[in-house]
């Protein structure tokens, strides 16, 4: 339940006087993204088959921001304003397996992000180069250093 819902509304006229339109409006936001951030809410509910459970457990994040605004005495035109944003990064991380009584917790491995491939690659090839410049120059001294334990 919010904030606002649990003060009168004398309260909330007095909130709003203080803190602007934009914090009742973030409030609100946060409110709704908040009860809509959830496992379930992006991958569905439990699943039951041949009585095994599958509860979807997922990494949630959201933020929201706002702003506001106000307007001079000395210009034409009243001011105002107001605005905001907000949204939800939801991961899936595994699953709970439910059966006989018993529950285990079961992680989704990542793949290795796209972003890591180019250094991946980089030192793979590096790794190779300096192989290969390694051998070319022990081969080139493998003469010279037989000629000199000849003598």
């Amino acid at each position: 339940m919010s904030d606002a819902a649990m003060t009168s509304p004398i309260e909330r006229q007095i909130d709003q006087a203080v803190n602007g339109p934009s914090d009742t409006f973030v409030h609100r936001l946060a409110d709704a993204l908040g009860a809509k951030s959830s496992a379930s809410a992006a991958y569905g509910p439990p699943i039951e088959r041949e009585g095994i459970t599958v509860v979807p457990v997922a990494k949630v994040r959201w933020g929201v921001g706002g702003g506001g605004g106000t307007g001079s005495a000395t210009e034409k035109m009243s001011g105002g304003g107001s605005g905001g944003a907000g949204g939800t990064l939801i991961s899936p991380i595994g699953y709970i397996e439910i059966q006989d009584g018993s529950a285990e917790f079961r992680r989704i491995r990542e793949p290795v992000p796209p972003w890591m491939l180019p250094p991946v690659l980089l030192a793979g090839t590096l790794a190779g180069f300096g192989t290969l410049l390694a051998y070319v120059v022990l081969r080139g001294l493998a003469p010279l250093l037989n000629r000199n334990t000849r003598r």
